[in-house]
């Protein structure tokens, strides 16, 4: 079935106009959302803890931040950019008391509400407008007179009003410029974090450290598996970027897609798919989602510790030598 697909034209800002937009949160998608909403002649107040850097960053964009409690009750429209693992404490301490009948809750990630952390109260219905890219491109695509594609979602029970406000809020940041797939929380939720633990973060991740580990086991200069296995990637993706599988292929050499061919599947075998259905049921069961929560109540103890051992991995140390010697890299070291 063909994705609805919403643009510049399906949708009228004027649905919010003399309505107050709450940002809670001025991180990654918060501070670029608030903006293009701002300049696009729309009413926001930011919602942010002071003493962060996020808290000056918003003062520095003109912005009054004030106290999440303030920000809720100010807004008809209340949009939640916190972290993911912080939010479902602070809805209930902080959002819920606050909120008003005739409110409309959102978010981008529907991680919380799909998995029960954050329930709508009656009267309050709930909808999601997730940007498909960060949000520093989110504003310079906005700045440019473009805007990165988006999701629409709306909470079980939302009426049309809720999806005009969700349309209208989407060409507020530059969205529907680029095009609105309509979707649903579960659909957005599961899709998403299965492509960051199986593709995108997980995946790519674990195969790039067991090639070089592979190579540098095998009496190779670590500096050369590095090339092969972690700088190189960025060339292949950036192809795949423009073009997909079949423009990575039409670029590069006939001895590397002959490789592609013949040996991909060697690595990707019937039992790592077996394994990327058992983490997809993972996390349709919400048997992740759970384990996330516990590790963060638990002051995320495992989290913290295998973050530390990975920054010490010698890809990391290898890379971190040679980005040295990069000039044309914006080189970023993480403490």
């Amino acid at each position: 079935m063909a994705a609805t697909i919403y643009y510049d034209n399906d949708a009228d800002l004027s649905h919010l106009k003399g309505k107050t937009i709450a940002i809670l949160g001025y991180g990654s998608q918060g501070h670029a959302q608030a903006q293009n909403l701002r300049d696009s002649g729309l009413n926001v107040v930011i919602g942010q803890r002071p003493g962060g850097k996020n808290y000056d960053l918003a003062i520095s964009h003109k912005f009054e931040p004030m106290s999440i409690e303030d920000a809720t009750k100010k807004a008809d429209i209340i949009n939640i950019l916190l972290p993911d693992e912080v939010q479902g404490d602070t809805y209930k301490q902080s959002i819920l008391p606050n909120l008003s009948p005739g409110n409309v809750l959102m978010c981008s990630h529907g991680f919380n509400m799909h998995f029960g952390q954050i329930e709508p109260p009656k009267g309050v219905e709930a909808m999601l407008v997730a940007p498909k890219g960060p949000g520093h491109l989110v504003r310079s695509e906005y700045e440019k007179g473009g805007g990165v594609p988006g999701l629409l979602a709306l909470w079980p029970g939302a009426s049309e009003k809720t999806k005009q406000f969700g349309l209208a809020y989407a060409k507020g940041i530059g969205a529907t410029r680029g095009g609105v797939i309509e979707t649903t929380f579960a659909e957005e939720t599961e899709t998403d974090l299965f492509g960051e633990q199986v593709v995108l973060c997980g995946g790519v991740s674990e195969l790039v450290k067991a090639g070089f580990d592979t190579l540098v086991n095998a009496g190779y200069q670590p500096e050369m598996a590095y090339f092969e296995c972690m700088h190189e990637l960025k060339l292949i993706v950036d192809l795949f970027y423009q073009g997909g599988l079949s423009y990575m292929r039409y670029s590069i050499s006939n001895t590397a897609e002959y490789g592609d061919y013949t040996r991909g599947k060697r690595l990707i075998t019937d039992e790592t798919r077996a394994e990327m259905k058992k983490i997809l049921t993972e996390i349709q069961t919400g048997q992740f989602a759970r384990d996330w929560i516990l590790e963060n109540r638990a002051g995320a103890p495992s989290f913290k510790a295998t973050r530390r051992l990975e920054r010490n991995h010698p890809i990391e140390t290898t890379g971190k030598k040679l980005r040295a010697l990069m000039k044309w890299i914006d080189a970023k070291v993480v403490d």
